[in-house]
């Protein structure tokens, strides 16, 4: 679906849960930058097979894309201080499973959802086009 979609970047906030689903991710043919979520708890096998992708990191994650300032976190409960520290053009963050996307403060908050739908019951991600800066919440079931 990524690939199909012409994306450069694939973000993942959070609860990738383990080293297999970075075979999955991979297909997208892109980079993926992914932060730490808090059901992830092999973090070495994690590293390794991430790294040669783009990585994973601790949260929060900055980084420049597009001349913008993005910021991917896990837990939302800690969007308020961070928008007020960093001020980034877009922040992305998981751990609640409900899509979301919205302004705030200035910054543009998105949140994909749950690629798995275990918990949620839906199945979705988000696809952001940086240059229009345009959200589109997809269904994948």
């Amino acid at each position: 679906m990524f690939r199909d979609a012409g994306c450069e970047l694939v973000v993942h906030a959070g609860d990738v849960i383990a080293p297999f689903t970075a075979r999955e991710l991979e297909k997208a043919g892109c980079p993926v930058r992914a932060v730490f979520g808090n059901c992830d708890g092999e973090r070495d096998g994690l590293r390794a097979v991430f790294n040669p992708l783009g990585g994973i990191y601790e949260e929060p994650h900055i980084f420049d894309y597009y001349g913008e300032k993005y910021l991917l976190t896990h837990r939302h409960e800690k969007i308020p201080a961070l928008l007020k520290k960093h001020s980034p053009g877009v922040l992305i963050y998981g751990h609640t499973h409900q899509p979301d996307s919205r302004i705030e403060g200035g910054t543009l908050v998105i949140n994909p959802g749950e690629a798995g739908g275990w918990l949620s019951g839906r199945s979705t991600a988000a696809i952001f086009n940086p240059e229009t800066r345009e959200v589109e919440i997809i269904s994948l079931a």
